[in-house]
């Protein structure tokens, strides 16, 4: 069966392939370690369909203001190809979080994606990564300092698989972290931390939800934006 022609990221995102490089030996040593890695490689390599033999199911709902520029309809990665996927699957399929993709694969937590309860996924954009590291800085966390950049993805990580609306309703949510998280808002997006916007919630996927976020949470010193480069 012939499978959509998808645009590699390397291609799409050319810092990706200068990383590229350095990251495929953190990933080869995670998939020899079990780590899970194999699993999201076949994701990958067939993207999730969104078709089938059975009755199709209500299109989960995503809401923000970058929704409209991710995949949608029968493109892959579209909220409903996603829903049952793993969470490390699907996060391969939404464009904007390849360093966020990149830092779990690197961190060894994709099991750490699923919880008993489920998890709830607050995932930065490749732009707010960019805005709070520096090229120099980013690439440090993800390939040599693994202790640093687990913390700093349980800043980013709920137990309990909870939608936007749980989490206005809650107030305030605990991250595995530790540290507490407000959460206000409503119209389909939330404040969080008082800082971070969703950009795109709510995306279901196995035991999990995602919610896009528009800035890095956590206390890591800001090295990023402008200027923000490779040391010369």
């Amino acid at each position: 069966m012939a499978r959509p022609v998808i645009t590699p990221r390397s291609r799409t995102f050319p810092w990706l392939r200068r990383r590229a490089a350095a990251l495929a030996a953190v990933a080869l040593s995670l998939v020899l370690a079990g780590t899970g890695c194999s699993g999201a490689g076949a994701g990958a390599d067939s993207p999730p369909a969104s078709g089938g033999g059975a009755a199709p199911k209500a299109a989960p709902v995503v809401s923000g203001p970058l929704c409209d520029l991710l995949p949608s309809g029968s493109d892959p990665g579209n909220p409903a190809a996603l829903t049952g996927q793993p969470a490390e699957v699907a996060l391969e399929w939404l464009p904007v979080l390849t360093t966020f993709d990149a830092a779990v694969r690197a961190s060894g937590m994709s099991a750490d994606l699923h919880g008993g309860s489920g998890m709830t996924i607050l995932a930065p954009t490749d732009d707010a990564f960019a805005a709070k590291f520096s090229e120099d800085d980013l690439d440090r966390l993800l390939l040599a300092d693994r202790d640093t950049l687990r913390g700093l993805l349980r800043e980013h990580l709920v137990a309990g698989s909870l939608s936007l609306s749980d989490l206005v309703s809650a107030g305030k949510v605990t991250t595995l972290a530790g540290t507490t998280v407000t959460a206000t808002g409503g119209g389909g997006s939330a404040r969080l931390a008082d800082r971070a916007d969703t950009v795109c919630a709510d995306y279901q996927v196995a035991g999990a939800r995602i919610h896009i976020i528009n800035h890095v949470l956590g206390n890591l010193p800001t090295t990023g934006g402008p200027g923000g480069h490779r040391a010369h």
